[in-house]
């Protein structure tokens, strides 16, 4: 990686003053201190001018990228103590990188989650945090190019994340900003006593590895055909892919690494979900923040078939009324101390995030929707993030595990691959 330049972008006009700072909410502050990313990528055989002139596509990038932080005035600001944003318009870095003695092809060819950390403008390991976003823009020597995105976790949720990048291509194409984001977080969710929580718990610096496993539409249907049980006519409905995907992996991890259900650990499967159209009255996906919460689920003995119904059912749980009382500072007061259990080892909890449905594919800058879109490993255990694939034909599972786990747990994998076709679900390898 040849870095080229390396330049601040400050919004093309200044904040107002009465803007100028921007109040945390709670889910803000409960957020660690690292970034949503993904890394798009643009082939140039869709546009041959990308390859010749990359120079003049990054600058572009640069002014659109100024003119579309005046609407997202707070990401060119700075962090303040977990309490507020500065949003004094320092603006966010904008690298341009040579990617040398590589094409993209190599990219797709590979497609390791921590390879795409190359492609990022910072750091997950270190304790920096200083900017709130960052661009860095790779060059293939084929002519393809990758754009890596990052925005700080503490002001955004993955969702808001694609509203802004969604922004930035419209804004590059020369259409106006339709509806401008909402800076409404404090104000539906005020900030209020942490009791001592640090939001830098969940994160581990060391050991953790990151692996993509792609499940065709075929073997989802297997493996929900599994899960789908014909008991309840009243009840009975379609089982949701990622639900099955959710108790599936679980089942298969917890499985390969022979973890233990003692009577004094409880395992806790956390799906992070959107809460604005739950919402009384529901928000626009332009409503900017960490507008999102986690529906937890505590498998029964009888895990089985069963635990997809209690993901379910623990997910609907998550209405207007728990949105309410979470509103009212209500659970504020757990939190720590359900931090302090897990790191107690008292709880061992999974995480999942489904980003499938969200607009990742739909980013056009004018040269044509990414080819593939991907996100870098961070520095979570136990976590689980689905994603659509780029053909919409299936799900892409970033799997995050401790290296030991991810051992075992491939080597579960691998043996699935070899048994017939009849069996829950066969991992692919990514060729499409």
């Amino acid at each position: 990686m040849e870095l080229i330049s390396r330049k601040i972008i400050k919004p093309s006009s200044p904040t107002l003053d009465h803007l100028r700072h921007y109040q945390l909410s709670f889910t803000d502050q409960l957020c660690p201190p690292v970034y949503n990313s993904f890394v798009f990528f643009y082939p140039a055989d869709d546009a041959d001018h990308i390859k010749f002139n990359s120079l003049e596509v990054s600058d572009q990038l640069q002014q659109s990228l100024s003119n579309v932080l005046t609407h997202f005035y707070p990401l060119a600001g700075r962090l303040k103590d977990n309490i507020y944003v500065d949003c004094n318009d320092e603006g966010v870095p904008f690298l341009q990188v040579r990617v040398k003695y590589c094409k993209l092809a190599h990219v797709l060819e590979n497609r390791e989650p921590s390879e795409l950390n190359k492609f990022l403008p910072f750091e997950f390991d270190g304790d920096h945090h200083e900017f709130l976003l960052g661009v860095q823009f790779n060059i293939f020597e084929c002519g393809g190019i990758g754009i890596g995105l990052c925005i700080s976790h503490k002001i955004s949720d993955i969702f808001s994340f694609f509203v802004f990048f969604k922004s930035w291509a419209a804004t590059f194409r020369g259409e106006p900003v339709l509806e401008p984001p909402q800076f409404e977080s404090a104000t539906l969710f005020p900030a209020g006593n942490l009791f001592g929580y640090d939001p830098r718990n969940p994160i581990f610096k060391t050991n953790i590895v990151a692996k993509r496993f792609v499940f065709s539409k075929s073997s989802i249907e297997t493996l929900i055909a599994k899960y789908y049980k014909e008991t309840d006519t009243e009840k009975l409905q379609r089982q949701s892919p990622t639900d099955v995907l959710s108790a599936f992996l679980w089942h298969q991890i917890v499985a390969a690494t022979k973890v233990e259900r003692k009577t004094d650990t409880v395992h806790e499967l956390v799906h992070y979900m959107n809460l604005r159209p739950v919402m009384c009255p529901p928000q626009s996906e332009y409503s900017f923040g960490n507008i999102s919460w986690a529906a937890k689920t505590v498998p029964s003995e009888d895990e089985g078939c069963n635990l997809v119904s209690q993901i379910r059912e623990s997910i609907n749980k998550v209405d207007s009324e728990y949105v309410k009382t979470l509103q009212e500072g209500g659970m504020l007061g757990s939190v720590g101390e359900q931090i302090q259990r897990v790191a107690r080892g008292e709880v061992v909890r999974f995480t999942f995030t489904s980003l499938c449905g969200l607009p990742i594919y739909e980013a056009d800058f004018g040269w044509g929707k990414p080819v593939w879109a991907g996100s870098p490993r961070l520095t979570f255990k136990n976590q689980i993030v689905f994603t659509d694939t780029a053909s919409g034909e299936g799900i892409e599972a970033k799997v995050q595990l401790t290296e030991e786990d991810m051992v075992k747990f491939q080597d579960t994998m691998e043996l699935l691959e070899s048994v017939t076709t009849d069996r829950p679900c066969i991992l692919l390898s990514c060729s499409e």
